[in-house]
């Protein structure tokens, strides 16, 4: 499970498709709704928010609305709630360069065009949810 705390718009088609399936997953998880995935260190930062569970449906709405953008059809009643409040949760500078770096080498691989403009980018944004903080990588980071 990776849940990606740059912003979507830098993923490809295939890591934006993913991204949406772990995040439903994640959602899952956080509702008590599976038995998998409970202890998976990428849940830990959602499960610290106030409200988990409309934390991971503001994640995931911000998933949708890049899949719009891109006039990609992600079903958003899979969602479970549309939170009318804002939250925010934080993410390390170190962890945002940890995932560019993971980033800019599947993409190497997989879609060297989107790499090379993804190499031309200055300041990587995070995912909506995300306010960026310095530090270092997470230290559930693998």
């Amino acid at each position: 499970m990776r849940l990606w705390s740059i912003h979507p718009k830098y993923l490809d088609s295939k890591g934006l498709v993913a991204l949406w399936r772990e995040a439903l997953l994640a959602q899952k998880v956080l509702a008590g709704q599976t038995r998998g995935y409970t202890r998976h260190p990428q849940l830990i930062r959602f499960r610290a928010a106030r409200h988990p569970e409309k934390a991971i449906a503001l994640y995931l709405h911000a998933i949708c609305d890049e899949a719009d953008r891109r006039e990609y059809r992600f079903d958003r009643t899979k969602i479970n709630s549309r939170p009318r409040t804002r939250l925010e949760l934080t993410v390390t500078r170190g962890q945002i360069q940890f995932e560019t770096n993971h980033l800019l080498h599947k993409l190497k691989i997989r879609n060297p065009e989107l790499h090379g403009k993804f190499l031309q980018v200055k300041r990587i944004q995070a995912h909506p949810l995300f306010r960026i903080i310095p530090g270092d990588p997470e230290p559930w980071e693998r």
